[in-house]
């Protein structure tokens, strides 16, 4: 018998008209986080980098009003001739003098092999990152579709830091995430991997060869990744 034959058995054999209890989840976490010392800002900050440190990740603390030129900076050291971006940020990109910039303006058949080919970075948002993991959420949408942080060989991602989150739970729970979850969503650690040949992690084999957050601080606040 298979697995989906004794699934499906187990499920006819099932008394009708039962409702299955379902597990108090936030009690769970609760529970859980009673057993563990309190979390701060500083805390979360430490253990993200160290985190997406070893998924081969960079962490590249910046404040909101300078990313731009830190950006610019790393763009020149990767000699990046091309970054693809929304709309957005095109204003503060510009201003902070870096070249080759490539909007996301138009449906991808039309540009499909250039943005494949001939692209060498991206820039996108996100709405937070977990500490316990050292992930990023990414929430795709018209202006910034998913292949920007999928397709290019180096992804760049701002990260505000007062959107870190101690774990996956707290992150769906504080930002409301049962009420309006986008078409897909995104959870990043790293660039990309696969262990398909021979059960060996490897990095870069698709998609993002690098990935370098642009870690957003508050001015004042940039000691606390000294």
């Amino acid at each position: 018998m298979s697995a989906r034959d004794r699934i499906l058995q187990r499920l006819r054999a099932a008394a009708p008209g039962i409702t299955p209890i379902l597990p108090d989840v936030h009690a769970f976490h609760a529970a859980s986080d009673a057993e563990q010392p309190a979390s701060s800002h500083a805390a979360r900050i430490e253990l993200f980098c160290e985190k997406m440190a070893f998924w081969h990740g960079e962490v590249v603390p910046a404040t909101h009003a300078n990313w731009p030129h830190k950006l610019r900076e790393l763009c020149v050291a990767k000699g990046v001739r091309s970054l693809l971006h929304a709309e957005p940020h095109a204003a503060a990109l510009q201003a902070a003098g870096i070249g080759g910039l490539k909007p996301y303006d138009r449906p991808v058949e039309g540009w499909k092999k250039e943005l494949f080919q001939d692209t060498d970075a991206s820039l996108t948002s996100t709405r937070g990152g977990i500490a316990e993991t050292g992930t990023l959420i990414i929430w795709p949408d018209a202006s910034e579709p998913r292949l920007m942080s999928l397709v290019p060989p180096i992804h760049f991602a701002l990260l505000d830091a007062r959107q870190l989150y101690d774990n996956f739970f707290t992150a769906m729970t504080d930002q409301g995430w049962s009420e309006h979850l986008p078409t897909n969503a995104l959870l990043v650690s790293g660039p990309s991997k696969t262990a398909d040949i021979q059960v060996t992690l490897a990095y870069g084999a698709h998609g993002p060869k690098e990935l370098i957050v642009l870690l957003l601080l508050e001015e004042g606040k940039m000691e606390v990744l000294q």
